[in-house]
């Protein structure tokens, strides 16, 4: 029995040892040579050695414009969080309730349907709507309600909300969806039978059911938003950087890869902080929704 349980064992290692390599050269590696440079000396021109350093951090906290980009880039992201996922949660509740099964997957899929275009592409068909002279400006300059352009898109935050919101869309729609398809139609049909109103079942009942998919639809949405790099760099003509751009420049154009590990460090920590906070409030939203 012992043989059998150790060939096994080991054939398990063996099945699983690929994708462990393979992960630890894809992920750890580069994080663990991100973390070992962000506390060494380094300097413009891409010289980094010896001693080691915690200058690299403290700079961070010392200049302010470090902060600011930080700060800029981590409540951008809680609000593109907040407007997608508002805005999934109708769409993810009218397809689960009230579209017939056999029409559901034609739904996912026009919900999919703007994956199929470059995002560069998406952000640019951007300008047609809220840039100079676009849709929004024609529109209420002929209904009277402006007589000037108003050029939306050369507001860099609003702008960038805007497009991160409609980017990440489809990935709050889907996990809200799946978790909606989990909540059993008859304690809904029991709430009501007792007299509760739809809104109440839903505030009691369907909401707090379906907090898993609105966690993951808060992180698939949150985690990424922080570090988008594309969107600052065509909205608002790249006044409005966020830690993205920073890092790029640190990196490939001051080539201080010191100081932009470091910089690199400090969001993953906030990301990770941040995330565990955002999962910790909907858990007790959901505990107190019960």
């Amino acid at each position: 029995m012992a043989q059998t349980n150790s060939s096994e064992a080991k054939s398990g290692w063996l099945l699983i040892s690929p994708p462990a390599i393979y992960a630890g050269l894809l992920l750890a590696a580069p994080l663990a040579t991100v973390v070992i440079y962000s506390v060494l000396t380094g300097g413009s021109g891409g010289s980094v050695g010896l001693p080691v350093t915690a200058e690299n951090y403290a700079a961070i906290v010392e200049k302010p414009i470090y902060g600011a980009i930080l700060w800029r880039s981590l409540y951008i992201s809680l609000l593109v969080t907040l407007v997608t996922v508002v805005l999934a949660y109708p769409v993810a509740y009218f397809v689960s309730f009230h579209v017939k099964p056999v029409r559901k997957s034609l739904w996912l899929f026009m919900i999919t349907i703007p994956f199929w275009t470059s995002y560069i592409i998406r952000v640019s068909l951007w300008f047609v709507i809220l840039g100079y002279d676009g849709i929004v400006d024609q529109t209420l300059i002929s209904l009277g309600i402006l007589d000037h352009q108003l050029n939306i898109a050369s507001y860099g935050v609003p702008a960038i909300i805007i497009i991160l919101a409609h980017a990440y869309a489809p990935f709050a729609v889907l996990p809200i969806f799946v978790s909606l398809e989990k909540v059993d139609r008859s304690l809904l049909e029991a709430g009501q039978d007792l007299g509760e109103s739809r809104w109440m079942t839903f505030l009691r009942v369907t909401l707090p059911l379906s907090i898993p998919g609105v966690i993951a639809a808060v992180l698939i949405v949150f985690i990424p938003t922080v570090g988008d790099y594309v969107t600052p760099k065509l909205v608002g003509d790249g006044k409005v950087p966020m830690i993205a751009n920073l890092i790029e420049t640190q990196l490939l154009k001051l080539r201080d890869f010191a100081q932009g590990s470091a910089l690199a460090v400090v969001s993953m920590v906030m990301v990770g902080l941040v995330s565990v906070v955002l999962v910790m409030v909907s858990k007790r939203m959901a505990g107190g929704s019960k």
